[in-house]
């Protein structure tokens, strides 16, 4: 399991990081969102892998903390989520606006050679 989630992290972490060096603004964008799942997965992977298990622990006594999840994480990507959303729905309104001033969606407002 650990081995998937690091591979997932890195195909994510990769891909994001070749998308936000492509010239067009929308490539950017989407490569922002998969640097920011890649960033939320690795959070979540601190917290430990454990399914199944509770968050919370119950009042008194000596606990065991290896048999519940750490909460943490899952506050802190939860949190991560919510703004990414605001942050890409902010993205997206100023690249419809720069689209919509100079008819290009290049980052540096030339048209560039296809081929």
């Amino acid at each position: 399991m650990e081995l998937i989630l690091s591979i997932a992290i890195g195909v994510l972490a990769t891909s994001g990081i070749w998308l936000l060096l492509r010239p067009r603004s929308f490539q950017v964008i989407v490569g922002l969102c998969l640097l920011s799942y890649a960033v939320n997965l690795f959070i979540f992977s601190m917290g430990r892998l454990t399914p199944g298990r509770p968050a919370i622990m119950p009042k008194g006594g000596f606990v065991d903390p290896t048999i519940y999840a750490d909460p943490l994480p899952q506050a802190l990507v939860l949190t991560a989520i919510v703004i990414s959303f605001a942050t890409t729905a902010l993205f997206l309104v100023v690249l419809l606006a720069s689209r919509g001033l100079t008819g290009t969606d290049h980052v540096d407002g030339k048209e560039r050679d296809q081929s």
